[in-house]
């Protein structure tokens, strides 16, 4: 039928057919006016602009014009086409806005002057034990140092009575850099500069030398529930007249006891360092397991903690400090597995995994 009027229409004549022309972009903008919902306009796109839409029919039947006829009513149905056409662009941007702001609308209202509740980050559970061990060692009258992860064979080798020949260079696989130093493999790298830097108040105005150096330390080893390529240390040392074993199991345990806040059961291994004689492993009870034995501490009831013991005169002598009249404790205390036993972290891979869901539980205690 649709197309029979348009037939009709040249039949009659170019000035039906322009009328038929104002009468669809009429009735297109009354329509338009009267669409609320973004649904309703692509059945008016289909039905008006569409491949069997009205204009669309009347363009296909324009052959029935004359040559002198057609570019004029040609150019006036592109016309009512592209007048259409920004109607119905207008009405959808207009749509839109009023979705968004009925979004918006529908939104709580937000009082910009109350205080947010944001979430409260937290310390990774080394730097948490790092920081209480450093409060224990300082109300007992340590100094707390910082030194490079970046050392030289000397500072980690050689000045701690490992000599290049030495055999117990081969209980650490160091990572050694194309500039002949190294990435430090202990904390205990840093004796050397201790001793030189404190050793004239402790010869000339008699004041000990008591220091704690943290840091990180580097292992080319294979990783397992309690070995890491890279972990966290404490060393400490006291020097000066009369220090023996006592002295060092006295301040160990204060550290435990703070730490935990509870007693802790250690245990003094026999244990071969170089730069101590005599040399003990410090072992605590496992604190995940109980003492019964576990995955952590390899089902011994028993953790290893750190290497300690009485520093050997080789190292005094070379820190520049008669060994015959001073002696002193040194310990490297193992702070990633002091946060494995104080938080009960099974393995310690965990504690390098950068899982923020794992590690945001941990709160100073504080």
């Amino acid at each position: 039928m649709f197309y029979e009027e348009i037939y009709s229409m040249f039949r009659k004549g170019r000035t039906d057919l322009k009328q038929k022309l104002e009468e669809i972009r009429a009735r297109a903008k009354a329509e338009l006016g009267s669409v609320s919902e973004l649904s309703e306009l692509e059945s008016f796109r289909v039905r008006v602009l569409g491949k069997k839409g009205e204009l669309t029919g009347i363009l296909k039947s324009m052959g029935g014009l004359s040559a002198e006829e057609r570019p004029k009513m040609g150019q006036l149905a592109n016309e009512v086409r592209q007048n259409i056409e920004k109607m119905l662009a207008d009405k959808i941007e207009e749509l839109k806005a009023r979705e968004v702001q009925r979004e918006i609308e529908s939104m709580p209202v937000f009082d910009i002057s109350v205080p947010m509740e944001a979430a409260q980050g937290s310390y990774h559970p080394i730097t948490l034990v790092q920081r209480q061990c450093e409060a224990v060692f300082k109300s007992m009258g340590f100094a707390v140092e910082e030194y490079s992860e970046i050392v030289t064979d000397y500072e980690c080798f050689e000045a701690l009575n490992i000599p290049k020949d030495h055999p117990a260079r081969d209980m650490q696989d160091t990572y050694y850099l194309e500039n002949g130093q190294l990435l430090k493999s202990h904390t205990s790298a840093a004796q050397n500069a201790i001793y030189k830097k404190y050793r004239d108040a402790l010869v000339n105005q008699g004041k000990p030398i008591k220091a704690i150096f943290p840091g990180r330390c580097f292992r080319n080893e294979a990783t397992d529930a309690c070995h890491e390529n890279t972990f966290f240390q404490m060393e400490g040392v006291m020097v000066d007249k009369n220090i023996s074993i006592s002295n060092l199991i006295f301040f160990m345990k204060t550290m435990l006891s703070e730490v935990f806040q509870k007693d802790i059961n250690v245990r003094l291994r026999p244990g071969f360092f170089p730069f101590v004689e005599p040399g003990f492993e410090l072992d605590i009870s496992c604190l995940i397991c109980g003492g019964e034995g576990c995955p952590s501490c390899k089902h011994s009831g028993w953790l290893e903690l750190c290497p300690c013991g009485m520093i050997h005169p080789n190292v005094l002598r070379e820190g520049g400090i008669d060994p015959d009249e001073y002696t002193g404790f040194a310990f490297g205390l193992g702070l990633t597995r002091l946060a494995m036993m104080k938080y009960g972290i099974k393995d310690i891979r965990d504690l390098n995994s950068g899982s923020l869901k794992a590690l945001s539980q941990f709160t100073d205690d504080k």
